[in-house]
């Protein structure tokens, strides 16, 4: 059964050739290959490009020049509030990952840029959403106010059903179960990591699986726990170690269970 594909910035997949191609890519970790179908860059496309890069941040910890030149692109060729908004919402979530992984600390930009997109992005459009849900990430991660957070991930999960984006839903249930883990409310964890993973599997989000398993995981009891992590950890392997971070949540195997 075939998927419509949502990236990052809304873009569907759908029967677009060019999108369905930079989905492929996307989703098996391949961001620079993707970025690279994407010019000569328009308005459209550079937005597009930004949030691959920016992405590919996010899961290896490296290309941060790359990102950021892409992003200044897309904010020279935006011209509309709508491509203003989106541009400063990259920004944003660029500045958070180089917070969140040690590499600068950039949380003033951060928060600065997603005001901004605020101010740009109204209420209920499509890319809003995608903001909110960016907000929670700030509010839980960089200043530890997990009801903030959670009010903002409730509002991005309402945009994205509204516009019927799978993949933003994948992230907005996977963030709701962590905040639920952390209260101590293992059926509605153990629920939303569920339906993240199944989401994720159905759009063929590769590079998103790995994390989805091991998050299941810690809901789960044995043996269901550890063949949760052995798949993680083979899929883990398959994709290069991608994400990089998800490394510390997966414990190798003693010598003696590999064989």
């Amino acid at each position: 059964m075939a998927h419509t594909a949502m990236s990052g910035n809304g873009t569907t997949a759908g029967d677009d050739p060019l999108q369905t191609a930079v989905w492929r890519l996307r989703s098996r970790g391949c961001w620079a290959d993707a970025a690279a179908l994407l010019l000569p860059a328009t308005p459209a496309t550079a937005l597009q490009r930004a949030s691959l890069l920016v992405e590919r941040c996010l899961y290896t910890e490296q290309g941060w020049e790359e990102a950021e030149d892409a992003l200044r692109t897309a904010e020279a060729l935006a011209h509309s509030d709508d491509e203003r908004g989106a541009a400063a919402c990259e920004r944003g979530y660029l500045a958070y990952a180089a917070t969140l992984l040690a590499v600068r600390d950039r949380a003033d930009e951060a928060r600065a840029a997603l005001g901004r997109a605020a101010a740009l992005i109204p209420p209920g459009a499509p890319a809003r959403a995608l903001l909110d849900f960016r907000r929670g990430l700030l509010a839980e991660n960089l200043t530890s106010a997990p009801q903030a957070a959670r009010a903002a991930y409730r509002r991005a999960h309402a945009g994205a059903t509204a516009h019927a984006d799978p993949l933003l839903l994948s992230f907005t249930w996977r963030h709701l179960a962590g905040l639920a883990l952390r209260d101590g409310e293992l059926a509605e964890a153990r629920h939303g990591f569920t339906e993240s993973l199944r989401i994720r599997e159905e759009l063929g989000y590769l590079v998103g699986t790995a994390p989805a398993l091991v998050s299941l995981a810690d809901t789960e009891t044995e043996p269901e726990a550890s063949r949760l992590r052995a798949e993680a950890r083979r899929l883990h392997r398959l994709l290069g170690g991608v994400p990089t971070w998800l490394a510390r949540h997966l414990p190798s195997v003693p010598p003696a269970a590999t064989a």
